[in-house]
């Protein structure tokens, strides 16, 4: 009897030991390796070694659950098949050169909860399908050659507390759906092609801690509802084309740290924010 149980318990050790992630998982990874130029990375991955064992590949239960190559020489286009990452709970391919569209595949992987792809050579438009990584906490893909508009359904990313999209070639107007994420922390748009007013809506957002709005072609009045973000701490305006006096807007908000708007907004010494209806 204690031969069958050391038996039984050489087996499970030797289980656990040989565990391997799903095959569709590891294609998933090959398949980055191949269209990213594995072999050039700064830390290559050993094809032959266990994937727990892979650079920036953290598994979990048999399952890739994080893949952080932040500074590692990948260059390339990221490959649909990543998708088949179904554990996956951080992406951070920030600080590369990955080239060409963000695959839409990628807005498949609903377990995800942090996508950095910032500092690299992406283009194309953001997927409309965005809205489905619902479990999203922080989206950071700024300095990129992202165009096109933010996609409404980023609206749909509830749990979201960073959104930065800065430094790419963004157009059009602040989704009004943008007021749907109450849990974000820092809202950055800065340095695009947006444009428009600033919706009402956004003092909606009262965990609102940065807010970084410059370099665009926003107009009109801010919002009075901006006063409500209580929590705010930064708030960048400047090089856009608000109109009005806001020498007043920093004593409304008790918080504030960084202050940055058009110094012909900061004259006068009656000022204060002024309502206008959202630019629809």
């Amino acid at each position: 009897m204690k031969t069958l149980k050391l038996t039984l318990l050489c087996c499970l050790l030797s289980a656990f030991t040989f565990a391997q992630v799903p095959q569709n998982q590891k294609e998933a990874l090959l398949a980055l390796y191949n269209s990213t130029n594995g072999n050039d990375w700064k830390t290559s991955w050993d094809l032959e070694s266990p994937i727990s064992d892979w650079y920036g590949v953290t598994v979990q239960d048999d399952k890739v659950v994080a893949l952080n190559l932040t500074f590692n020489n990948v260059k390339g286009e990221l490959p649909e098949e990543m998708s088949s990452l179904t554990s996956l709970k951080v992406l951070n391919l920030s600080f590369n050169k990955i080239e060409g569209q963000l695959p839409e595949s990628i807005t498949e992987i609903k377990s995800l909860e942090k996508l950095l792809l910032f500092s690299n050579n992406l283009s194309g438009a953001l997927p409309a399908s965005i809205g489905n990584l619902e479990n999203l906490k922080a989206l950071e893909l700024y300095n990129n050659n992202f165009f096109g508009e933010i996609p409404a359904s980023i609206g749909n990313l509830t749990k979201l507390e960073t959104l930065i999209l800065s430094s790419n070639n963004l157009m059009g107007k602040i989704p009004s759906t943008v007021s749907n994420l109450r849990s974000l922390k820092v809202l950055s748009v800065f340095d695009n092609n947006l444009l428009g007013t600033i919706p009402s809506s956004i003092g909606e957002l009262t965990q609102l801690e940065e807010l970084v709005l410059s370099n665009n072609a926003f107009y009109g009045n801010l919002p009075g509802e901006l006063a409500q973000l209580s929590n705010l701490k930064t708030l960048l305006l400047s090089n856009n084309g608000f109109k009005g006096n806001y020498v007043m807007l920093k004593e409304q908000l008790p918080n504030i740290v960084d202050f940055d708007l058009d110094e012909a907004n900061l004259k006068g010494a009656l000022a204060t924010l002024d309502f206008e209806e959202d630019d629809n």
